[in-house]
């Protein structure tokens, strides 16, 4: 069975970012979007990171299948969130988290952590999926669940 260290992720950088190399660490996997009524999660999700550093990696997977609000490139999305919300934790390209193309991170992030009735299906933006530093699946929060409401499982 898959673990949450046998993935890699492709930054918007073109950088790879080695799962595996954040052990110790708390990671925070988020389907995110700019033109979202829960894009100003955005500054929470930094403030948290910031305030956690020592403990816990934020990761923002930007999404554009929820009623395509994720509709630029991976630099402007890059330059938006750095510009609007000062976001510094590492974004991955775009991808999609539902689908036959859905990334494997997120179809085994879904899986190690379905949301009600046990659906896999990601519902909608800012989705978050919690996992403890020895890569153990913590929690699944709901796009509405404000990332301080985060701060009681870290």
């Amino acid at each position: 069975m898959a673990h949450l260290y046998d993935f890699d992720v492709e930054l918007n950088n073109k950088e790879t970012l080695h799962l595996r190399e954040l052990q110790g660490r708390k990671v925070l996997l988020v389907n995110t979007a700019s033109k979202c009524g829960f894009t100003p999660q955005y500054a929470g999700l930094q403030k948290l990171a910031d305030e956690q550093a020592d403990r816990l990696v934020v990761i923002g997977f930007p999404c554009n299948q929820f009623s395509a609000q994720e509709p630029g490139s991976d630099q402007e999305i890059e330059s938006f969130c750095q510009a609007n919300y000062g976001v510094s934790f590492p974004l991955s390209k775009k991808i999609e988290v539902n689908g036959k193309q859905a990334d494997p991170l997120f179809q085994y992030a879904a899986h190690a952590l379905p949301g009600l009735l046990g659906s896999t299906r990601i519902k909608w933006n800012f989705t978050k999926f919690l996992f403890d530093e020895h890569g153990e699946p913590v929690k699944r929060f709901a796009p509405k669940d404000a990332p301080e409401a985060i701060r009681a499982f870290l």
